[in-house]
């Protein structure tokens, strides 16, 4: 089925919110307490910054649609927005996620060649993320996808310091 990843616009925030929270909650709640859940909410995803973020022009967010409806998305920085490595020739995946009702349909794997095609476009030589240590299915993903681990470093999850594994992929 042909699925359609477009960019998110300004006017779309509330449901990028939104998205943004059920899928990391789907993601995380059952290794972090509510308590951490709702302040990493409130730092990391409250409209205020979600706003910067949608506004600032080395970063992106794609919505990925199965049958019309938003599957998952995806955020991309290069230069100055990248979180870690400053990279001029990489470009970041920040966030990658697929709504647990969609899980399974491939959208991942569309998504990630989305996110390879957008760094050749870019004429980038890499594609890097990070990836919490303890997230199997993602580090399985990412491993399928061709990713190798090149380092590692701390996440800031609502004051609890977690590790995520930097991983990057040659395009």
């Amino acid at each position: 089925m042909l699925n359609n990843i477009k960019i998110c616009k300004k006017n779309q925030l509330d449901l990028l919110r939104f998205v943004s929270m059920e899928t990391y909650r789907d993601t995380f709640s059952e290794s972090n307490s509510e308590t951490l859940m709702t302040q990493y909410f409130q730092d990391a995803l409250n409209k205020e910054k979600l706003q910067a973020e949608l506004n600032h022009p080395d970063s992106a967010f794609y919505f990925i649609y199965f049958t019309e409806q938003v599957a998952g998305f995806l955020k991309v920085n290069v230069m100055s927005a990248q979180t870690d490595s400053k990279d001029v020739n990489a470009l970041e995946i920040e966030r990658f996620y697929i709504r647990k009702s969609f899980l399974r349909n491939g959208l991942g794997k569309e998504l990630m060649n989305f996110a390879c095609d957008l760094a050749r476009q870019k004429n980038k030589k890499s594609v890097w993320l990070g990836v919490w240590e303890n997230n199997m299915p993602a580090l399985h993903f990412y491993k399928k996808m061709g990713f190798y681990q090149i380092g590692s470093h701390p996440f800031n999850m609502a004051g609890d310091i977690q590790t995520d594994l930097v991983l990057q992929k040659d395009i």
